[in-house]
């Protein structure tokens, strides 16, 4: 007589060990339905978000930080791995931080850029020097 396969199990929640597959049963039992456990599936649908399977959530999780991706070549890619790696920082890190770093620089440059022109813009006018040192006839 063969022995039962020991290394397929029939389901999750039910642990017997399938019969080989020359003899099959047709049809279920009560004993191999399913009960449903209720208070699991509350616990569960207490720790599931509100939002649906395909929703990112509200974003909410970090304050009011948003996420983007940043698609990189595999050169770009591999430099930033190496670099991160040098710095003992992992890759997003050290790409938050450079873009962060660029963002402020770039801040800094557009203010002052805005005083120059600002300080620029007087009611002043400077005429061009000997513009008026020629004698008028009479």
């Amino acid at each position: 007589m063969p022995l039962p396969s020991l290394g397929r199990l029939s389901s999750r929640a039910n642990l017997k060990a399938v019969a080989s597959g020359r003899h099959r049963t047709i049809g279920k039992t009560a004993d191999d339905e399913l009960v449903e456990d209720k208070e699991l599936t509350s616990y569960l649908a207490a720790l599931a978000p509100d939002s649906g399977p395909e929703s990112t959530g509200t974003g909410n999780r970090f304050g009011d930080a948003q996420v983007y991706q940043l698609r990189l070549n595999l050169i770009a890619s591999q430099q930033l791995k190496d670099l991160a790696n040098e710095r003992d920082l992992s890759p997003q890190a050290l790409a938050q931080e450079w873009l962060l770093e660029r963002l402020s620089w770039e801040g800094q440059a557009g203010s002052a850029q805005y005083r120059r022109e600002a300080e620029a813009h007087t009611d002043e006018y400077h005429f061009p020097q000997g513009a008026f040192d020629q004698q008028v006839a009479r």
